[in-house]
């Protein structure tokens, strides 16, 4: 079943989580894989290894896909889990991490995703 068309509003809500995400990958990342292995780029912008900007690309394209943008405040609190219990783990893994330091480094984006906004 073809997704519906987005609304403005949830089109830049999309924009938004997919780029969050992305910063978060690029934060675990950089603070668990050595500089020398970070040879791709993020979604953001950001230097990735290989394995992060494998998870980077499909937590990209989960968001781009996902039907309950408009209604949901977060992808745990979703009825629906789209995320196979591997790719599941992994990005568990880097909001355990990221989501503290993403204070630090994106605070506006931080906030922004606390507030499901």
């Amino acid at each position: 079943m073809p997704r519906t068309p987005d609304t403005l509003a949830v089109a830049r809500r999309r924009e938004r989580e997919k780029l969050v995400v992305s910063q978060m990958v690029a934060l675990y990342c950089a603070g668990h894989h050595a500089c020398s292995a970070q040879t791709e780029t993020a979604f953001c912008g950001e230097a990735l290894c290989p394995d992060c900007a494998e998870l980077d690309r499909f937590a990209v394209a989960r968001t781009a896909a996902c039907r309950k943008m408009a209604t949901k405040t977060s992808c745990k609190n979703c009825e629906r889990q789209c995320y196979p219990p591997a790719m599941e783990e992994r990005i568990r893994a880097v909001m355990r991490y990221a989501g503290p330091r993403m204070l630090l480094h994106h605070p506006v984006a931080a906030v922004r995703h606390m507030l499901g906004k």
